[in-house]
């Protein structure tokens, strides 16, 4: 296991769900993400019980040890959801019991929330849908958009089949486009102006790993996500775009070490 392995295998998650604004059907695909960053300590769904909508979430917290929390609607119309939820992250931030929190919402009012356990030098990783207002995201070290979590394993299979036939970006038809549910990648925004903007942030001339490759990307973007665009890692996104990239591939150090740069120009 490499250091970095370690490192997230010894971090302790607090999963915190606002379950107004979080779909039950994705509850196993959420923890699944988060575990990508440690252990799951705490696991936790906020809302109104004695309301129809919250009737979705019982069958996922029994079968996923997720404990749900009553918050009264105190006046009709109102959401104190999100307060609860605020109040009990600031007493598990202040208890010391974990390093790093997983927000799921697409509502911007846990900004002030993700900003504020950040200031502690916690790790904040946020999940919600596309609508999500960028204030959160951005505050957030991470985020994971909740249509790249419906993407089914056939559809990214497919995808990466472009890559595998030696495509790239230019020579791909409409009908390689998928609908639903992640859209139409030919409607995504164009990922090269960032992936370039990470290459001129790390100061390296030459080769970058791929892994702080990534890290620059997410500092640029806590909402970048290889599966935005069809793929389910970078390097295959990259691939995509031989055109702009060129990657090489070491085993000195391990099968994993990857290295990307701008594709020189032509002389």
């Amino acid at each position: 296991m490499s250091p970095k392995n370690n490192y997230t295998a010894l971090r302790k998650v607090a999963v915190l769900i606002d379950g107004d604004n979080a779909q039950p059907s994705l509850i196993a695909k959420i923890l699944a993400e988060a575990a990508k960053h440690g252990n799951i300590t705490i696991r936790r769904v906020y809302g109104d019980w004695t309301t129809p909508q919250m009737k979705g979430w019982k069958e996922a917290l029994n079968n996923h040890a997720v404990q749900p929390i009553q918050q009264f609607r105190y006046t009709v119309g109102k959401n104190s959801t999100d307060s609860a939820m605020i109040i009990d992250s600031m007493d598990i931030l202040h208890s010391g019991v974990v390093d790093t929190f997983c927000l799921v919402s697409s509502d911007s009012d846990y900004t002030r929330l993700a900003t504020r356990i950040r200031e502690e030098g916690l790790y904040v990783m946020g999940i919600g849908k596309n609508l999500t207002p960028k204030p959160f995201v951005n505050a957030c070290n991470i985020f994971i958009y909740t249509e790249n979590l419906e993407l089914s394993d056939e559809e990214l299979e497919e995808r990466e089949t472009i890559v595998e036939n030696g495509l790239t970006s230019k020579e791909t038809s409409s009908k390689d486009q998928k609908k639903k549910p992640g859209g139409d990648y030919s409607k995504k925004p164009n990922p090269v102006p960032l992936l370039k903007e990470a290459i001129s942030m790390s100061g390296e001339a030459d080769w970058i790993h791929l892994g702080a490759f990534g890290n620059y990307l997410t500092q640029l973007d806590p909402g970048f996500d290889p599966r935005t665009y069809g793929f389910r890692q970078l390097s295959q996104l990259l691939k995509f775009y031989k055109n702009h990239f060129e990657l090489r591939f070491s085993d000195k150090e391990g099968p994993s070490d990857v290295y990307v740069r701008l594709k020189p120009r032509s002389k």
